[in-house]
């Protein structure tokens, strides 16, 4: 027992003594505490501390014991020691450098999997026109390729059920294309990295892309991977993101590890979102979306500045025009779609409409000389 600890278990007791003499009314016997005070001054070693709570009636030593200022005792609410003294603006790490992956491999060995029961989903069978089937086949396919095409067939799969859940789960996109491109716009803020990393720009290999297609049509028609159930989010095991120990661990499948929501939000119960189709349409706000976990935790908004992107979605070439953030920082007020810039007929006739208002005239019919 260190100097520190005795002392405050010394100062606990006699304040538990006092508390009780108190209590009882009993200023006349101030002798129990002043014999304490004094037994700490001289001599604060184990022995010594021991001897003087051993005649100390039970209620008396709990109440030492609860103002012991050394004691640990568990938090009510279940949180961590230390949890106070966190800094919200910042995201905690381990100490860890998160860009080596031998230290990566290394935190989420510390983190141990939640044990938890994995529920299977229900099956996602696909009722879509044939435009947006073929979009959605393809969309999902690029997921399976660009994500897994190197894991074996049960790690495909696993990809494929991760991006039915979200189309499923009320926080994401209701479409397969609207899942895999969400926030494709933004190098920091894509939900699948192939959308926001360039890999877009190669080719894929002929018969690694028919394997994922054929593994994304299944899961289109029905199949249900039971191995990661409703895990809405997975990483490779070589790299450790921030937001991971704030999800439920629940398995690995090839080199991806798998997580749900916590509570019921990652139940199947949860997943009560209907697929609506339009796989050919990404708003300008969709590309630009982003994880609201981080709103306002990394820094003040940076300026936008004019970004413009083509992406390969369903087949379908398109050209997006969006606000970046120049730090690259995801937050709250720099990630709002750029709108083109107006002609000068259309200045002009703006203009001439907001003359005739303040006139009190009607914009549509002819000014009076």
């Amino acid at each position: 027992m260190g100097i520190g600890r005795r002392a405050g278990l010394a100062v606990a007791i006699a304040t538990a003594v006092g508390l009780l003499a108190l209590s009882a009314c009993a200023p006349s016997r101030p002798e129990p505490q002043t014999g304490l005070q004094q037994l700490a001054a001289r001599d604060l070693s184990d022995p010594a501390l021991i001897a003087a709570t051993a005649g100390l009636d039970p209620a008396t030593r709990n109440l030492a014991r609860r103002h012991d200022p050394g004691l640990r005792r568990a938090d009510l609410w279940g949180r961590p020691l230390g949890w106070a003294n966190l800094d919200l603006r910042s995201v905690p790490d381990l100490g860890f450098d998160p860009d080596n992956a031998d230290s990566a491999e290394a935190i989420n060995k510390l983190r141990p999997f939640a044990g938890l029961p994995i529920r299977p989903m229900r099956p996602f069978v696909l009722q879509a026109d044939a435009g947006d089937s073929v979009r959605a086949l393809h969309c999902m396919t690029q997921a399976i390729y660009y994500e897994a095409a190197r894991e074996p067939e049960r790690g495909q799969e696993a990809v494929a059920q991760v991006v039915l859940n979200r189309v499923r789960h009320p926080a994401y996109p209701k479409s397969i294309c609207g899942v895999v491109y969400q926030g494709a716009a933004r190098p920091t803020g894509c939900q699948f990295t192939f959308t926001c990393d360039g890999a877009l720009r190669w080719a894929p290999q002929a018969t690694l892309w028919r394997q994922a297609q054929d593994v994304a049509r299944r899961a289109l028609a029905g199949f249900v991977d039971k191995d990661v159930g409703s895990a809405t989010h997975y990483h490779a095991a070589y790299v450790s993101p921030y937001w991971a120990p704030t999800l439920v661990k629940m398995t690995q499948v090839g080199q991806h590890i798998f997580y749900r929501w916590t509570g019921p939000w990652g139940e199947p119960a949860a997943f009560v979102g209907r697929y609506e189709g339009r796989e050919a349409y990404l708003s300008p706000e969709l590309l630009a979306s982003y994880d609201a976990r981080t709103q306002g935790l990394l820094g003040a908004p940076a300026a936008p500045v004019e970004r413009r992107i083509t992406l390969a979605v369903a087949g379908e070439v398109r050209t997006y025009t969006v606000a970046d953030s120049a730090s690259g920082a995801r937050t709250p007020g720099s990630l709002a779609a750029v709108r083109r810039q107006p002609t000068p007929d259309e200045i002009k006739r703006i203009n001439d409409s907001l003359a005739a208002m303040e006139k009190g005239m009607d914009p549509s019919s002819p000014a009076k000389p």
